[in-house]
């Protein structure tokens, strides 16, 4: 054999092998950070899942952060000196990065149903890759005279996603297919901020927030109801639950829905300050994080009875951001606090006052 055909074989082999190292540079494995201790008020187990000298954060409150069996968990951290997507074994603790681009931003990034691929924004692109470090593919990128935004949604097949772009004093909120080609369409527009885009579970619908608390429903843009504070929908979709949060700080902050149907808001309970929330796959149960100083607890609020449990402290600077909700079994609740440093994510196992439920 030729010399030169010898020394472009050995060129090859050496290349593919930098590439391979390359690749699995990338492919960065975080030991588990697992830390677990008795909550100081109530005793009570809780384990906190990632290391508070980095920032961690869940995904939003209407993203799905857990597999069906609450064995994975998707979330972001800035170890690398950027926020990129992990996926972390909840049984070993045992983290992966998925990306190492653009910054991912932390409320953009949601499992989808198939539960072995996940989509995020990252920068300006919309993005859906596999749970394993590969290429991603851009679904959609977010034209050059718009900034994308917080708001974030995608439909409970994975068959598109909506999200919110801003130009100067102008939002708009687009339509984007996930799972084949098509056509980007805008649902809505408006000189006034529009937040927090939530797919109507089952339908197109896109539930969003304009200014500080009305609440809207494509395709019509009615308003619904105000709730100045977060919204999630019921699990067939039918109403909204939300909550709100009065200007007296004497009077309670209450859960309430809105009944698409009849047209109706009407009281769920009262709460102990709750400053955020979220509820299990059947909504019987709600998990809440008290604005209370004297008490900045997570608490379970079941809905029959209107009776609080609370589970540990959180101790957050700010309850808004604890952001706390169920595996989507049921069976544990995960939130987020900065109690010890940077934003960390803790988890604690609720199997003994909730029962298991199957994934909605």
């Amino acid at each position: 054999m030729p010399t030169e055909a010898r020394f472009t074989r050995r060129a090859l082999l050496a290349a593919t092998g930098a590439m391979v190292a390359a690749r699995a540079q990338t492919e960065l494995v975080i030991p588990p950070e697992f830390k677990r201790y008795a909550d100081a008020a109530t005793e009570s187990p809780v384990t906190r899942l990632t290391d508070p000298a980095h920032a961690s954060l869940l995904p939003a409150w209407q993203s799905t952060a857990t597999t069906r069996h609450g064995r994975t968990l998707l979330y972001s951290n800035d170890r690398t000196g950027r926020m990129q997507a992990y996926r972390m074994d909840l049984k070993t603790g045992e983290s992966h990065q998925l990306t190492d681009g653009e910054a991912v931003r932390p409320s953009a990034l949601t499992l989808l149903p198939d539960e072995k691929s996940f989509a995020c924004l990252a920068g300006r692109s919309l993005l859906v890759q596999q749970l394993k470090p590969v290429r991603p593919r851009e679904a959609y990128r977010v034209p050059a005279d718009f900034e994308p935004t917080d708001a974030f949604s995608v439909s409970r097949d994975g068959a598109f996603a909506v999200l919110v772009e801003q130009r100067a004093t102008s939002w708009r909120l687009r339509r984007v297919p996930l799972a084949r080609p098509g056509s980007v369409t805008t649902i809505a527009e408006s000189p006034v901020e529009l937040r927090d885009a939530m797919l109507r579970p089952g339908a197109e619908a896109v539930l969003y927030r304009v200014g500080a608390s009305e609440l809207h429903l494509s395709p019509s843009g009615r308003l619904l109801t105000s709730a100045t504070g977060p919204a999630i929908w019921s699990p067939d979709g039918g109403s909204v639950l939300y909550l709100n949060v009065p200007a007296d700080i004497r009077q309670p902050n209450t859960i309430r829905v809105f009944d698409l149907t009849a047209g109706k808001d009407s009281l769920v309970s009262n709460t102990s300050r709750f400053a955020s929330f979220g509820r299990n796959a059947n909504a019987t149960v709600f998990v809440g994080a008290s604005a209370s100083k004297a008490s900045p607890a997570v608490l379970l609020l079941l809905r029959s009875v209107r009776r609080e449990l609370t589970l540990c402290e959180h101790r957050a600077s700010d309850a808004a951001l604890v952001t706390p909700r169920f595996t989507s079994d049921s069976q544990h609740i995960l939130f987020q606090s900065d109690r010890s440093g940077k934003m960390a994510i803790y988890m604690v196992n609720v199997e003994r006052f909730v029962e298991e439920t199957d994934d909605e």
